[in-house]
């Protein structure tokens, strides 16, 4: 295994972290960021950038990139794990975390159990539970290891969600939609599990 980096002080520690053995099963050790996505990166810079947030929510809302920087940061230390079998350790992210956002939003309605994910690349989309969404862990960042997000890792801000499969964490993220019932995204219509957990390598099927 990779020398293990001391996570920042004040950041975030995600629980995965803190395993004995931190590769899940099938995955291998890689110190490289690969770079996969369905469609390429879209024609976007910061200044065309706007996230939405709504569906179940109270208050659906809308942040330019200057209204979203001008929120609270967090930084987060986790493992990133893609279904393709290879998994970084010891990232450090920097954004605005999913529970500040759906907060900014009046919170979300009583009947809210699912999240979709929108991303400005044709359309692409992934699903996850609102209960593996809404945790302290999960933010829409911008900074990578202290260094701003490139187009190709999906800048200016990309979902993270480090305990759920790297497809999880859309890049190009231009919304999040709360809805009462699981809806497959992309990966999800094409074969991809619908929860995405690594430890179980919930990789393929369905899993309704």
């Amino acid at each position: 295994m990779q020398d293990e980096k001391l996570p920042p002080p004040g950041a975030i520690i995600s629980p995965d972290t803190l395993r004995d053995n931190r590769i899940p099963p099938g995955q291998s050790l890689t110190v490289k960021w690969p770079v996969l996505d369905a469609f390429g990166p879209p024609r976007l810079n910061a200044a065309d950038w706007k996230l939405v947030i709504g569906g179940l929510v109270r208050h659906p809302i809308a942040f330019t990139w200057e209204e979203f920087n001008a929120l609270p940061k967090v930084k987060v230390f986790s493992d990133f794990h893609c279904v393709t079998r290879w998994s970084r350790l010891d990232n450090t992210w920097e954004g605005v975390s999913v529970k500040e956002l759906i907060e900014r939003a009046g919170g979300v309605k009583p009947e809210a159990r699912y999240v979709v994910a929108h991303g400005y690349d044709g359309g692409w989309t992934t699903n996850l539970p609102l209960d593996e969404f809404l945790v302290d862990d999960a933010l829409v960042a911008t900074h990578h290891d202290g260094e701003a997000l490139t187009l190709e890792h999906g800048a200016p801000a990309r979902l993270i969600v480090p305990r759920l499969y790297a497809w999880k964490s859309a890049k190009w993220l231009a919304g999040l939609e709360i809805l009462s019932e699981d809806k497959a995204g992309f990966w999800e219509r094409n074969g991809y599990h619908m929860h995405g957990d690594p430890w179980t390598e919930e990789r393929f099927g369905h899993g309704w």
